[in-house]
């Protein structure tokens, strides 16, 4: 091979070189795109290629403050604050049905689905400008695409609409039995299921008008959750309920492969057995399990004297909580503590009262997610609720009414009753302690 001949070899190896390398590079690039998403590893969350353990909230009405020029003020005020303290993940309503009166209480609005199939496309004009927001803040959202509960519309509201439930029978308060009955008819009501995946189908591949992407091209989304709270209700409905979960999980990520799904389940509270909760979460398309602890309302004690039943709501809070650790480790998926909360001391509505009690139960739930993170355990997030940000109760109204600010307590609920309001600072400080890399506990 003469001078020549070996000078082109040399070049044209040194081309190969060069598009290797730069073919490397693209690659790098591209993969470290990807991991903008947050993925699962086993039993964790990661984000950057490296375990992600967060500490959250429940800001579910922070897509309707988007909608307004005095509601975005307030959300970008409210999320500096969370920033502030740590908070990076938000659990957020991402649409309601219908409009007025369901059993008895007022709903939310506005509606994202006015009747069945109509919808106000401007309503997810609020969840664009959260998102913006959220992305530059490194946040991280879950978004809950029905309700179990009425205060959305939700799965009642599918069943109105397909002659399941009346009118007249809709809009008065119905017994307990009455409402399990209804809801339980939901996970068979084929035109209701369709209603619903339609529904799904608009949010995920809505376009975000500030950002240009589609929602499920959006990192800032961490996961889609079929419902809050789903339950079967009814121990005749447990199949429906499983199939329910299922066929929906796979619709998601049919459509979407970037993000993560979940049920939005309670736990065995709410699915009624351990054993459904663990076959649910054991799905292929299930990315990781939920679980929810509300001592108050599943009865762990008694009256207004949280104090005197206080040890027994820790106790059973952390048995609740070990109980559902150990389907996580026998599924080998991550679990998040994604709604938990108690009220002020003596069941005070108002923001001036002592929230010691409160304080001490959070830390006992911030206490088992913060070992787990020292230990690459299962449980990769917890999400109190809830924010309630700069809002407070007016003095003399018990109940939210059309008009009013919205807080962290549904409209259904007592205004006050379990929110964190952006004054609590005993609050902020213990979740800062835990939040804060540089802190010490």
């Amino acid at each position: 091979m003469n001078a020549k001949n070996i000078y082109w070899e040399l070049y044209k190896l040194k081309i190969n070189i060069f598009f290797l390398l730069l073919t490397g590079v693209m690659l790098t690039a591209e993969a470290q795109q990807k991991t903008l998403f947050v993925t699962i590893n086993s039993h964790q969350f990661t984000l950057n290629n490296k375990p992600l353990y967060y500490i959250g909230t429940n800001y579910w009405y922070a897509g309707t403050l988007g909608n307004t020029v005095a509601g975005k003020i307030r959300l970008k005020r409210e999320l500096d604050f969370l920033q502030k303290n740590g908070i990076s993940n938000l659990r957020i309503m991402a649409g309601s049905e219908g409009s007025g009166q369901i059993n008895g209480v007022q709903r939310v609005k506005p509606a994202f689905q006015i009747k069945q199939g109509k919808f106000d496309l401007h309503w997810l004009d609020g969840l664009d400008y959260l998102f913006t927001e959220m992305g530059k803040r490194n946040m991280k959202a879950v978004l809950f695409l029905s309700n179990n509960w009425e205060w959305t519309g939700g799965f009642l509201q599918y069943l109105n609409w397909n002659g399941s439930i009346p009118d007249s029978v809709l809009k008065r308060k119905l017994s307990w039995n009455e409402y399990r009955d209804y809801v339980s008819m939901f996970y068979t009501c084929e035109p209701c299921r369709n209603a619903y995946l339609k529904q799904v189908d608009l949010i995920l591949k809505r376009k975000n008008k500030y950002s240009g992407k589609i929602y499920i091209n959006d990192e800032t989304i961490m996961a889609w959750e079929i419902a809050n709270e789903p339950r079967p209700m009814r121990p005749s409905a447990k199949n429906a309920y499983k199939n329910f979960i299922s066929e929906v999980a796979a619709h998601i990520k049919n459509i979407d492969k970037n993000h993560l799904v979940t049920t939005g389940a309670e736990g065995e509270m709410g699915t009624e057995s351990i054993e459904l909760y663990e076959d649910i979460h054991a799905d292929q398309n299930i990315d990781y399990l939920t679980i929810h602890v509300w001592p108050k309302n599943w009865g762990w004690f008694n009256g207004n004297d949280l104090a005197a039943n206080f040890n027994m709501i820790i106790d059973n809070t952390k048995q609740y909580i070990s109980k559902h650790a150990v389907v996580a480790v026998k599924i080998n998926k991550p679990m998040v503590i994604e709604e938990f909360g108690l009220p002020r001391n003596n069941q005070s509505f108002s923001p001036y009262t002592s929230t010691t009690l409160r304080d001490s139960f959070y830390k006992e739930i911030l206490l088992l997610w913060n070992q787990s993170k020292a230990s690459n355990g299962f449980i990769g997030g917890c999400n109190f609720w809830s924010f309630s940000g700069i809002s407070r109760p007016l003095p003399g109204q018990v109940f939210w009414k059309e008009g009013d600010e919205y807080s962290g307590d549904p409209p259904m609920e007592e205004q006050g009753l379990n929110s964190v309001f952006d004054s609590d600072s005993s609050t902020w400080k213990l979740i800062e302690s835990f939040s804060k890399p540089t802190s010490k506990l």
